[in-house]
């Protein structure tokens, strides 16, 4: 993998974060100005919905970057800790 490669992967894996934090700035500030609990916990709930598929989208675009430079055993167990990360957080 080229360096150009690797460093296309590292801003698409930076831009869904900045994608992901933006939202949650926004649903923040949506909360404040509904001022309503049952209001803040429908935005908290749809976040909590979008957080590990983003998660998700960041780990593999990571994996794919790596793909080629580790193990695939290693890689196996990178995917597996991702797989219960998203498990252990599931409601």
């Amino acid at each position: 993998m080229t360096n150009i490669d690797e460093t296309q992967i590292v801003r698409n894996m930076a831009l869904l974060r900045i994608v992901a934090g933006s939202l949650e700035i926004t649903a923040a500030l949506l909360m404040i100005r509904s001022g309503r609990v049952t209001t803040a916990l429908q935005i908290n709930g749809i976040l909590g919905l979008i957080g590990p598929f983003i998660l998700a989208a960041v780990s593999l675009l990571g994996l794919a970057g790596l793909a080629g430079r580790i193990s695939p055993s290693k890689l196996a167990i990178v995917g597996v800790g991702v797989f219960f990360i998203l498990l252990g957080t599931r409601q």
